[in-house]
């Protein structure tokens, strides 16, 4: 039988340390046999957990046998990791013990050296504050989970989930995986990736930069046909200059701009309204529904439809 220790570190997220514990406990094999055992591991015997205090089975000692370690994560990832900790995870790493991480678990993980050189992924709220701290990793904001065989990591909240049935699709085939996800009322696997739950906003101008009379005529004139030379026309400035100072005052282009701000309010359209989806790709400026699918796929990682299935009211 597999085992994953799930380790609990103060301040754990009490929805990613169940997870994984729920998930893996749903798998049957297909004459009936559990497919995992699973140990609730801590370097005390008493966690706090926020809401309550988690009195954890198995000290440290308990990830050492184990097949699988899941790190989630905590409401305070960017304290430093307990050396004692650290320690065990390096010395299971070094066994070839698998090791997966949910949301901000990728901290703590990350702190062990053990992902140096990998791509990875986290909640993207925390995306840039990851790659900031760790520059060795190449981290991937737009994704659910990124597999690398012994080390795993995944997006905020139920992206564990998801990760949790790759685990054991990979362990036990797919026939066992999807059994688990039907009984967690979870598709096996979903469409795009963490793009379609982040809120593409864009750089914040401050209020009185020079810039703002623009973005608000470019907000209010989202569906016209617009061009570069349209919006230098407006801004009474060279397209030259126009580039320079936007990237300076919002981090990006002026088409690049437009193009999210008319993601977004797709989003919009498509979460409040039952519009065709061509008539919203009209309304929010794309020429053609082609040009709008493929805009808003590239954007969002799924579909205008799947978007709508998902967000829809």
């Amino acid at each position: 039988m597999h085992t994953v220790a799930v380790l609990a570190l103060d301040q754990v997220i009490p929805f990613d340390l169940s997870t994984p514990i729920e998930t893996f406990s749903r798998a049957r094999l297909p004459d009936g046999r559990p497919g995992y055992r699973i140990r609730v591991c801590a370097q005390r015997p008493e966690i706090d957990a926020g809401a309550f205090t988690l009195r954890a089975p198995w000290g440290l000692d308990g990830l050492k046998a184990a097949d699988t370690i899941i790190v989630p994560g905590t409401a305070t990832p960017f304290d430093p990791l307990p050396g004692a900790v650290r320690d065990a995870l390096r010395a299971a790493a070094a066994d070839g013990t698998r090791m997966a991480s949910i949301c901000s678990g990728a901290f703590p993980l990350a702190s062990t050296g053990l992902l140096d050189g990998l791509r990875v992924t986290t909640h993207w709220i925390l995306a840039d504050r990851l790659a900031a701290d760790h520059p060795r990793l190449e981290v991937a904001p737009d994704v659910l989970y990124v597999d690398h065989g012994q080390f795993l990591t995944s997006a905020g909240a139920a992206a564990g989930l998801d990760l949790c049935l790759h685990l054991i699709r990979r362990d036990y085939g797919s026939a066992v995986a999807a059994d688990a996800a039907r009984l967690s009322v979870m598709p096996l696997e979903r469409e795009g990736g963490q793009a379609q739950f982040i809120a593409h906003d864009h750089q914040v101008t401050p209020r009185g930069a020079e810039l703002e009379p623009l973005l608000t005529w470019l907000q209010d004139n989202l569906a016209r046909p617009l061009t570069l030379d349209d919006i230098s026309a407006e801004a009474r400035m060279s397209t030259r200059t126009l580039i320079r100072r936007f990237r300076e005052q919002t981090g990006t282009t002026p088409l690049q701009w437009l193009h999210r701000a008319r993601i977004r309010q797709a989003q919009h359209l498509l979460e409040s309204t039952r519009h065709p989806v061509e008539r919203i790709g009209a309304q929010v400026g794309f020429g053609s529904p082609t040009a709008f699918r493929d805009r808003f796929k590239k954007t969002t990682g799924v579909s205008p439809a799947a978007y709508r299935r998902a967000f829809g009211s």
